[in-house]
């Protein structure tokens, strides 16, 4: 957290709230433009802290990857999707996951961490019923469709994937893109 580059935003306009997120690899901090330096200063501590804190509650370890992928299977497949590991993989640059039917694996983006718990619920579901099903068929369709925030998930990822820059994902609706975190604190509650 020491080493981040932080931009501090001022705004006379803000007043009673900060607020923190990634932008372009650099954290910005935007606060009120009546902070005197110290109070900027307690504030970007305070707001990297829990930047910070919050990523690291959305980046389930790979073991918690497994654990989650189990659980999904046995809310929306009937548990019939039984993977053998679920990994963050940094090899994933086109696709937001892959799997391996054969063996049962399935790697997950590590461009998705820090995403919405029931965005990376969808990508989980949609590798899972690809180890019942390896094409996109309806049949795979209507296996995701079960997941009840399918298209919401799949409308983040399009935005996602519109705001890194990419014109269209490949067809089966995995496009690419990068992820900031935003966090956001009423001074008056503190």
């Amino acid at each position: 957290m020491g080493d981040e580059e932080v931009e501090v935003r001022r705004s006379n306009r803000r007043r009673r709230t900060v607020t923190a997120y990634r932008e372009d690899g650099r954290v910005v901090v935007c606060i009120p433009g009546h902070f005197s330096r110290a109070e900027e200063q307690r504030w970007v501590e305070t707001m990297l802290s829990r930047l910070a804190a919050q990523e690291a509650r959305r980046r389930p370890s790979d073991s918690e990857l497994l654990s989650r992928a189990e659980h999904l299977s046995s809310r929306f497949l009937q548990g019939r999707a039984r993977p053998s590991s679920v990994r963050w993989s940094s090899a994933q640059r086109i696709r937001w996951g892959s799997c391996t039917p054969d063996d049962g694996s399935i790697r997950i983006s590590d461009r998705l961490k820090g995403v919405p718990a029931w965005v990376l619920d969808y990508v989980l579901v949609h590798e899972l019923a690809h180890l019942l099903i390896s094409d996109h068929s309806d049949e795979f369709w209507e296996l995701v469709g079960r997941y009840p925030r399918t298209e919401r998930a799949r409308g983040f990822l399009d935005g996602l994937s519109h705001a890194g820059g990419e014109e269209a994902g490949p067809p089966d609706g995995s496009p690419a893109g990068d992820l900031g975190a935003d966090c956001e604190r009423d001074i008056a509650s503190d």
